[in-house]
């Protein structure tokens, strides 16, 4: 018998669009030999699933169920496609925990810990996961201009903490355009983190629990057009991404065994991509997704592509996975 998949997508975050794009990726790729699937969106005002005309149908929060034609349909698993709040930050997943179902992602915690770009590099310090000098504030703190810029240099990078696809992120090169970016994170954010320009190469790196096994997808090596890997280079064609990327065996290795490390650190579950920066030969941390992108510019889908992995493959597998966990 066929299993009632739930496609959640949306959110409460700037990054919904995206999100909905990465949703009805997955819709349109899951085998419908194995699954029923239905597209479930997730806003602020709204939980409704929406059928191939667009019409709406309220989702029954009660117990995560929908009603169509009079006939009541109970999800087998959920595929989690939110960017963003309440999708990756833990609060889906702690609901979901609450009914019983499997979702594709990892487990509330692990959502909540690595949505916190600040909570996650202090987290990781103690294993050796290296990272860019930081500044930490909260929205109310005073200040000061002359102790960021000894703590993390020129140019430094301003970003919201608890944001993804770029969203509340400034490169700053001087001095009297700090405050401003400050308030442009401000506007994502509540905290914000702000750290030292890395300049070496960027790369990403994949990691999924693969039919039962920890596995690291081909690296790709991020070359953007733009001043860095903004939201322009991400979804509008503004970047080369290249799989595999374009270093030596050594770094590949080094770059493989921390992705892995922090995996299995964090004891993830479904899909993860890290970012890193290479500086002084060693790769550094910047950020770690739970719900990366699965729309076609999104680097997750190419790295599995890369491995020999379908697309289709891949959003079974993740089901699997969730559904036998």
């Amino acid at each position: 018998m066929k299993k009632n998949i739930a496609i959640i997508m949306g959110g409460y975050s700037s990054e919904y669009k995206i999100s909905l794009k990465s949703g009805n990726v997955v819709y349109n790729n899951l085998n419908a030999d194995k699954y029923n699937a239905y597209r479930i969106h997730i806003f602020k005002n709204k939980w409704v699933y929406v059928d191939e005309n667009d019409n709406e149908f309220p989702v029954d929060k009660n117990d995560f169920s929908i009603t169509v034609k009079g006939r009541k349909v109970i999800f087998d698993c959920v595929f989690n496609a939110i960017h963003g709040s309440p999708g990756e930050d833990g609060y889906m997943q702690a609901y979901f925990k609450l009914w019983g179902l499997p979702q594709t992602s990892c487990n509330m915690y692990q959502a909540a810990l690595t949505y916190n770009k600040r909570d996650l590099l202090a987290t990781l310090k103690p294993y050796g996961i290296k990272t860019a000098e930081n500044y930490y504030l909260n929205l109310g703190d005073a200040i000061n201009e002359d102790a960021i810029i000894s703590k993390v240099s020129l140019p430094c990078f301003v970003k919201a903490n608890k944001a993804g696809s770029s969203f509340g992120i400034t490169k700053v090169y001087k001095k009297e355009d700090l405050k401003a970016a400050i308030e442009e994170s401000f506007k994502e954010d509540n905290e914000i983190i702000i750290e030292q320009f890395l300049d070496g190469v960027e790369v990403s790196v994949g990691v999924i629990s693969y039919k039962g096994k920890i596995t690291v997808l081909p690296i790709t090596e991020i070359v953007s057009e733009n001043d860095f890997f903004d939201y322009a280079a991400k979804y509008e064609g503004k970047s080369q991404e290249i799989t595999p990327a374009r270093i030596s065996e050594d770094d590949a290795n080094k770059v493989r065994t921390q992705a892995k490390k922090i995996y299995e650190v964090l004891g993830m579950t479904g899909f993860s991509r890290s970012e890193f920066i290479f500086k002084n030969g060693e790769p550094h941390l910047l950020e770690m997704n739970t719900v990366p992108g699965l729309t076609k510019e999104s680097i997750l889908p190419q790295q599995a592509a890369a491995a020999g992995i379908s697309i289709q493959d891949l959003f079974s597998n993740a089901i699997e996975e969730a559904m036998k966990n």
